[in-house]
Formats: C-alpha cells, structure tokens, sequence
C-alpha cells in the first residue's frame, strides 16, 4: 500500500465528496483513523452517517467530520478495488492450470490469484492457505460472504500432497470456524484419479456435509490437464491423468445415491458433478431443478441444463421461415457439439437456415481439454482449414463462443477475432452460450453482435 496514501481516480460532481473538496489525483489516508485495505473494507468504513476522512492534497493533509446519508459511499472511485495489492496463490498445487500454460500469452494469465476479497467479490475460488488470523476476524466481522473455498480434500495429508500448501494446510477446523461466524460458503474438489476420489472423496463429502447449511455446495470438477503438463516445473504434474469413461459412469452413480439421501435430509441435491462428468460417462444431465438455482454455475456445473430449459421456452417462438435466410456456421469443440446438438436439429427445421456444426479438437491446449471456452485462435485457424475449408467458406457467418474471447475480442493465445476472420476468409461473430443469443445470432445471422466482423 502507498504510505501517502491511496490514490483517487474519479469523483462524483456534487457528491459528497466532491462537495467537500475531494478531488481526483488526491489520495485518501485513513478513514475513521484507519487505512483501509480494500474498496470493500473503505465502504464499511464510511457506511455510517457521521464519518471522520483524511485525505492528503498538494496542500497538505486535509481532516474533516462529514455528515453524510447512510451508506453514501462519498462519490469516489479508485483505481483499483485492491489497495494493497493482490493476494497471490502461495501453493504449488501438483494441477495447477496456470503452471501447464505454454509461454507466450496474455500475462494476465501466469497470476496466480488466491485472494479472498475477490471470492467474496467476484465469485473467484480460494484455498484459504494465506490467510491471517486478522484476515479469519475480519471476514467473520464484516460478513464478507459467500465465499468459495477450493478444498480437494478434507483429509491434511491428502490435501497437502495434492496442493503441497504451506503448514498446516487443514481445512475443516478454518471451515468450522468460518461457519460457527455465519459465513456462507459454497466449495469445490478438483478430482485427480488415484489422488482424492474412492474413499478419500467419500470423507470430504461427510466433512462438508457436516458444515451444512454454512456450506451450500459442493462441486466435483475433473483435473483438467494439458500437452505442456510435462514440462510445468512444479513436480508429478505429468503423473496426473483424466478422469476415464468408466471412471466418470462410477462417479455419476456415486453422486446420484448421495443427492438422493442429501435431498431427503436437507431438500436439495448439495452435491454437483461438473457438466464434463456426464459427458464422459455419455450420460444425460439432470434436469435443471435438480441444480438448485445452479449455485456453481460458473464453474461448470448445470450450464447444459440451463441451456435446455432456456430452450425449451425459446424454441416456441422459432418461426416458420428464416428472417434472414442464409448459412451459419457454429464453432465449437467437441465437447461443446454434444450439448448443443439437440439444439441445432430444432433450428434445422427453420425454411431458409442451413446451420452447420463445426467441432474442432484443441490442437492448442490437447485432446484432455475440450471445453468450447478455451478455444483459442490457433484452434480455430488450424482446425478450420483442410476437410472443413468447404464449410467455413460457404457460411454467411461463423458464430465463436463469446466465453472464448475477452472484452478486447482477444483469444487466450492473444489472437484476436480479426486476425482470425482474415486468416479464415470468414466473418467471426461471437455469440454467449444461452438459449436467447443463440436463436437470435442464428436467425438473425449475427448482425447485432458487437464483435462481429465484415
């Protein structure tokens, strides 16, 4: 943190603020005596309707006792909701994403963020290695809540190995003492075969179920592994391997039998397999009520569901003959073409669409990803050309799922959608993976996406 203080971006004109001489370029140094940390902690500071504010200017150091309405946040913005910086990841985690990516890609990418303001904030997983005890009394105080915990294993020895953290590394007395302070939490296991599953599974189950209702869920989400895992540098990454077919059709039945019993004693399911599960088991997925208002939505788990009972309603209004009639081609991976198959075959039936599915593998990442986000720039150009070529370019538009690209329509190796429009010959548009954008991108062949390019 700046030791002169905290610099201000953006002042509201006439806000409260502004109105006592606050200006941007101006730096905040304590509020009610005390230095916050963050945007978060400075709003609980400032919330009451009597607030004492330091605040430093070329001039010197400014005091004043505002009286102000309650919960008026004064009208300032600063450059970043962290003012001490961001809170980095301190494990060496044997599955790490960030330590299999290849160099060369956006930098924002190798941070390793483990900061429990952003789970609370942003919905970001957290293992809760690095906290203090002033940052346990902090969260409990200020109800920073819900927070989601990245646990893998209640076992101490399990976990340990799995995300070597630093000592002690055990979970569940910080989980209960969380929950004894009424702190929400919503939890996750990255299932690594032969690591945390079988018996090992089953405990942290039993564990977190204990935590009910502080605990609200828990995510089973597979390892996701890839081509550059053999030379990650942090140790027997190259000793992880997929979850299996066989394996995943197991865990699914598995998970079945404890939603039973947890919806019985709690009434709901508690318990969610990511969406990749029951693709692998060549399963279908639980209709979308048995997710529970699809609290772990974000990762993964319940977006097929969600997409169908989005569809569902919206095919209704499909009409007759296209507004737009022409070729649309949809990018995806294979894993995406499986969920959005059923999909197609109803916008098939619209007179004057032809939509054609093009799946490609990631040659970027390998055979073990196959999540249509992750597609980067060098798939689609690679994966595009050939066999396909045909395809792309007798299609109007080519429709790129939007989780893909960032807000600057950039791919994750830093390709851009209009550097990969002009290598394919074809116009990108990006389209979100809801029922509403893809019968509306479809239909109206991308026109009023802001991504597209002509």
């Amino acid at each position: 943190m700046d030791e002169a203080g905290i610099e201000v971006a953006e002042v509201k004109p006439g806000g409260t603020g502004w109105r006592v001489g606050i200006r941007p370029g101006h730096r905040l140094v304590a509020v009610e005596g005390i230095r916050p940390r963050d945007w978060w902690e400075y709003r609980f500071l400032v919330s009451g309707c009597r607030v004492r504010l330091e605040w430093g200017r070329p001039e010197g150091v400014t005091r004043a006792d505002l009286e102000k309405a309650y919960d008026d946040d004064l009208g300032i913005r600063f450059r970043s909701p962290l003012f001490d910086g961001l809170r980095r990841c301190a494990n060496r985690c044997r599955f790490c994403f960030v330590d299999q990516l290849p160099p060369g890609l956006r930098p924002s990418l190798y941070v390793k963020d483990d900061d429990y303001r952003l789970s609370f904030a942003e919905g970001n997983y957290v293992t809760l290695t690095n906290l203090s005890p002033g940052d346990i009394e902090r969260i409990s105080r200020q109800r920073l809540s819900p927070l989601r915990v990245s646990v893998h294993a209640t076992d101490p020895e399990v976990r340990r190995s799995l995300m070597r953290c630093p000592p002690p590394g055990e979970i569940l007395p910080l989980l209960r003492r969380l929950a004894s302070a009424g702190i929400a939490m919503h939890t996750q296991v990255v299932l690594c075969p032969g690591y945390n599953d079988g018996p090992i599974l089953d405990q942290t189950l039993h564990d977190l179920e204990s935590l009910y209702p502080a605990v609200r869920s828990v995510a089973v989400v597979p390892v996701g592994l890839t081509r550059y895992r053999g030379n990650a540098g942090n140790g027997n990454v190259s000793n992880l391997r997929p979850l299996t077919g066989e394996e995943a059709k197991t865990l699914v039945e598995w998970a079945a039998r404890h939603q039973r019993r947890l919806r019985a004693r709690t009434g709901r399911g508690f318990l969610y397999l990511a969406d990749e599960v029951f693709l692998l088991a060549k399963s279908p997925f639980p209709p979308a009520h048995q997710y529970d208002g699809f609290p772990q939505l974000e990762n993964g788990v319940g977006e097929a569901a969600l997409l169908y009972h989005q569809w569902a309603r919206w095919k209704c209004f499909l009409p007759r003959r296209a507004p737009r009639p022409g070729v649309v081609g949809l990018v995806t991976s294979r894993a995406g073409a499986q969920v959005i198959q059923p999909i197609l075959e109803d916008l098939g039936r619209v007179w004057g669409l032809e939509i054609r599915l093009l799946d490609i593998p990631s040659s970027f990442w390998g055979e073990n990803v196959s999540v249509a986000g992750l597609l980067t720039g060098h798939d689609l150009e690679s994966g595009l050309r050939g066999v396909k070529a045909r395809a792309v370019a007798g299609a109007d538009v080519l429709l790129v799922p939007a989780r893909a690209v960032n807000g600057r329509g950039e791919f994750l190796d830093g390709k851009t959608l209009s550097e990969v429009s002009r290598a394919l010959n074809a116009r990108l548009v990006t389209v979100p993976a809801t029922a509403r954008g893809l019968r509306e991108a479809a239909l109206t062949l991308g026109a009023a996406n802001k991504w597209q390019n002509r």
